[in-house]
């Protein structure tokens, strides 16, 4: 019996007028009085028990009693957890019970609020109401994922004649046949092409339909309940709108109450304990975090997470790390910790619905639960599986734990990257208009399919916006020369012959001629992505002691490059160096790379891994010693370009003699250019313009110090000077590209920047940059009687002394903080005022001596110019800034 049962059925047993309090139930029961108080509250929101007002908290059986949950539907249990859904359950009934056979509907919300589960929700009160049978199927279709085939989509749907077009060698029924008799959902209704909008109109009126090819009509009872992300009236056919009189909106989860999120994440946990067939604990602040951390993907997302939260915590149970599945604060991810660093801000909140007195959270097993293994296919099935094949094969637990942990990081990126890729087509169509997309879906498909390759949506976004140039330049008689024409058509024959079809449906729908430069340009799209993804690059692991700083360091290098390409193995300080070069020999026999292995370490007897490696497999490696996360940024930005082993080798040693005298240049004359952002393509005119447009109107900046430069390239070698040029009368801070440049400068792709998802990345660099070169102005504002320009440049050169004695870099969000607070204490000092004491300042320069006389060090110049004498107190608050 499950424990909320064994209460619920001693509150009953006991049937005291007065009621029972947790702590009461505690000591009958021998259950701690943190779990009996958990699910007594559980029971009241369910509404099977009720409780007093007063100190203590007395429960007692609800006037319902236990007969309650009979007499609910499963809406109506939906809607006891979930008050914010009261207006579209009320809707989703009324479609339901519609006489004579429900209403056809539209549900509208955000990626990720639940409107596929919602609509199972519906499907299960059409059969508890007897308005559609128990086993009435209920079928989704993504009507996105066939988007790039309007053809093949109708045919999903509709089904298909034998011999109706090449490759219906059969006879095959469509969705809403096997949808007789139930529901249909169609996910993503914006992507279905007019010409299925359209047959549709038939069948929700009449409820006939033909199959393609076929002259003869079909009939089915199928309600449909459709879904999109977008506004129904700048997307849909008004005749398929008026069509569905239902429309039932679904909240954002930020939109929820804290109560009902927090009954979701105890469903989700409860689903992943009963898919695991074993308890799991969540310690008081993960759920705190869960509770509280931003969810831009709303309940798709929160789920997602949580899932892995319970895989890693499974994974950690398997090789021995962890005797439970257990969850605590350390294992989660960064942006769900950030749920945890306003703890003044959501005190109160927590208080209202955790308490504070229960450390750990538990989803325990019950006698009855059905599922007692994983299903084929699930996280914990391909855990379990891969466990098994590593154990097989003689690898040691310490060695399995560094595969799974990238592994489940990967299978649970794909939630994340689809929901993006759902934003980007989003703003692609608010650039690009729905047709010109709907064309671009058209090409792109026709490349895959005869190419017989996926190409990556950054490819997709960058092939969208050249097309849309190259539409208002022919609109406007204006043709451009393609130089490499012949050594195209020559070098890559085939993939010209599909940029050739792509001009003929370009012609198609602008019914005008298409220069055969054009195909040109666009088979620089297919060749690109193909060489980009064929060639083999360097690998670059990091090796560092410590629990968790190879993994820190790597986070920090794969978040600013915007990729997984760092690998990371901890070396524990009570882990034997054997241990952790076996760890390495796992992951290096299980990818086995001919360009070779760059290994990146801190210290100590790792530094001999290189040697080990190389002689055992056969693979090229390199090794370099005392890294920071400078060094691992430079490594990994080169390897991710193409470059060989040796020359990222050569480079990243270089950085040592360099980065200790020359981490920032002097402002004097940096600071006097113009700040520049450069769009760039290798298409002729229209990537790099139509990014240009975008990014002037998703970001903030002052046109007097900042302007996007767009660039178009038809030969790569040309790039480098140009960029040159450039460089010399400006800064450039970073470049948005449809391919990967060659260059020491800070790359986006254009992918990660439709998306939006690197938007806010972008703004803080303009914003950094920015309040840089205003520092000068700042500091001679509101310092009297000094050079703002002079002791800003003598700040920069103090700084770069001190990273140069700490071997550590700072963060350039890190620089207008440190730089003003260095001057107003040079201001303070002159004008003879005292800082405030520092609190322990012995045992804080004790504990971080070498820190001290760093900074100590570096300050000497400022004295001896500016005359002053600086305290140790003020030394210690500087040395916050490099802990």
């Amino acid at each position: 019996m499950k424990r909320v049962d064994l209460i619920y059925n001693k509150l009953l047993e006991l049937s005291r007028p007065d009621g029972v309090s947790a702590s009461e139930l505690s000591e009958i029961l021998n259950i701690s009085r943190a779990n009996v108080s958990f699910d007594l509250n559980r029971l009241w929101e369910e509404g099977k028990v009720s409780k007093s007002s007063g100190r203590p908290v007395k429960y007692s059986i609800s006037s319902k009693g236990q007969n309650h949950s009979n007499s609910e539907t499963s809406l109506d249990r939906l809607l006891r957890k979930n008050e914010s859904l009261a207006e579209p359950i009320e809707g989703a009934k009324a479609a339901i019970l519609y006489p004579p056979k429900g209403m056809h509907c539209l549900i509208l919300g955000e990626t990720g609020v639940g409107k596929s589960m919602f609509a199972d929700y519906m499907h299960e009160y059409a059969t508890e109401m007897g308005v559609k049978k128990k086993d009435s199927p209920f079928i989704i279709f993504n009507c996105a994922d066939y988007t790039n085939n309007p053809q093949l989509l109708n045919a999903q749907l509709f089904g298909v004649k034998k011999g109706a077009y090449t490759g219906a060698e059969n006879d095959k029924e469509g969705l809403i046949e096997k949808a007789n008799g139930g529901i249909l959902f169609l996910d993503e209704v914006h992507r279905l092409p007019p010409e299925g909008q359209e047959a549709f109109f038939t069948f929700m009126d009449k409820g006939v339909f033909r199959r393609i090819g076929e002259s003869d009509t079909r009939t089915a009872d199928v309600l449909i309940i459709s879904a999109t992300t977008e506004d129904p009236s700048s997307v849909l056919l008004k005749t398929f709108t008026r069509r569905i009189p239902m429309t039932i909106k679904l909240p954002a989860l930020r939109d929820r109450s804290a109560k009902e999120r927090l009954e979701l994440i105890r469903d989700f946990f409860e689903i992943e304990r009963i898919r695991l067939d074993r308890e799991i604990a969540a310690s008081l602040n993960t759920m705190r975090a869960l509770l509280s951390y931003d969810c831009p993907n709303n309940v798709g997302q929160l789920k997602a997470d949580i899932q892995l939260l319970c895989a890693k915590a499974y994974s950690d149970f398997l090789t021995g790390k962890k005797r439970d599945v257990k969850i605590t604060s350390t294992d989660l991810p960064s942006h769900i910790k950030e749920g945890l660093y306003n703890e003044k801000g959501n005190r109160i909140l927590w208080n209202e619905t955790l308490g504070e007195k229960i450390n750990f959270f538990k989803f325990s097993k019950g006698e009855d639960d059905i599922v007692k293994q994983h299903e084929e296919g699930s996280i914990y099935d391909i855990i379990d599986r891969k466990v098994q094949e590593l154990r097989l094969k003689g690898v040691s637990n310490f060695d399995i734990e560094t595969i799974l942990e990238n592994d489940i990081t990967k299978y649970f990126k794909m939630y994340i990257r689809s929901a993006e890729n759902a934003i980007s087509r989003k703003n692609l169509i608010n650039i690009l208009g729905e047709d010109t997309l709907l064309l671009i879906d058209k090409m792109f498909y026709y490349a895959t399919t005869t190419l017989g390759r996926n190409f990556d949506s950054n490819t997709f976004s960058a092939l969208a916006l050249h097309v849309n140039t190259l539409i208002e330049r022919l609109n406007n008689n204006k043709t451009i020369i393609n130089p490499q024409l012949n050594w195209i058509i020559k070098q890559y024959p085939k993939e010209f012959q599909v940029a050739k079809e792509c001009v003929n449906i370009l012609e198609d729908h602008l019914k005008i001629n298409v220069p055969e430069d054009e195909a040109g340009f666009i088979t620089l799209f297919w060749v690109l992505e193909k060489e980009n993804r064929e060639k083999d690059k360097v690998k670059v692991i990091l090796i560092a002691h410590g629990e968790s700083t190879a993994t820190s360091m790597a986070d920090v290098a794969n978040k600013l490059l915007g990729e997984d390409y760092v690998v990371a193995i901890n070396a524990p300080i009570e882990v034997s160096p054997l241990e952790v070069l076996g760890a390495l020999r796992a992951y290096v026999k299980n990818d086995m790379n001919p360009m070779g292995y760059l290994i990146l370490v801190d210290m100590g007897s790792l530094t001999t891994f290189g040697e080990t490696i190389e002689k055992e497999y056969g693979m090229p490696v390199r090794v370099v010693a005392l890294v920071s996360t400078l060094h691992v940024l430079e490594a990994t930005r080169k390897a991710r370009l193409g470059i060989g082993l040796e020359e990222i080798y050569k480079d990243v040693i270089s950085m040592n003699s360099y980065m200790f005298e020359h981490n920032y240049d002097r402002p004097t004359k940096e600071h006097t250019k113009k700040l520049v952002i450069v769009t760039a393509c290798l298409t002729g005119e229209g990537t790099a313009v139509a990014m240009k447009s975008f990014l002037s109107h998703n970001l903030r900046y002052d046109k007097d110090l900042l302007e996007i430069i767009p660039l178009n390239f038809v030969d790569k070698h040309l790039i480098k000077s140009r960029l040159k040029e450039i460089e010399e009368e400006k800064e450039i801070i970073f470049i948005v590209s449809s391919f990967p440049i060659d260059s020491d400068l800070k790359q986006f792709n254009i992918q990660d920047v439709i998306s939006l998802r690197v938007i806010n990345e972008l703004q803080e660099k303009v914003d950094i940059k920015t309040t840089l070169i205003k520092m000068e102005d700042v500091i001679s504002e509101n310092i009297q009687g000094v050079d703002g320009k002079a002791i800003y440049r003598d700040i920069l050169d103090t700084l770069n002394k001190t990273k140069s004695l700490l071997r550590i870099e700072l963060a350039e969000s890190t620089l207008p903080g440190i730089i003003l607070h260095i001057a107003f204490m040079i201001n303070r000092i002159m004008n003879g005022q005292s800082p405030s004491e520092y609190s322990e300042k012995e045992s804080f320069i004790e504990d971080n001596l070498d820190i001290y006389n760093a900074v100590k060090k570096s300050l000497e110049h400022l004295e001896n110019k500016y005359l002053i004498e600086v305290s140790q107190d003020e030394i210690c608050y500087i040395m916050n800034f490099f802990r």
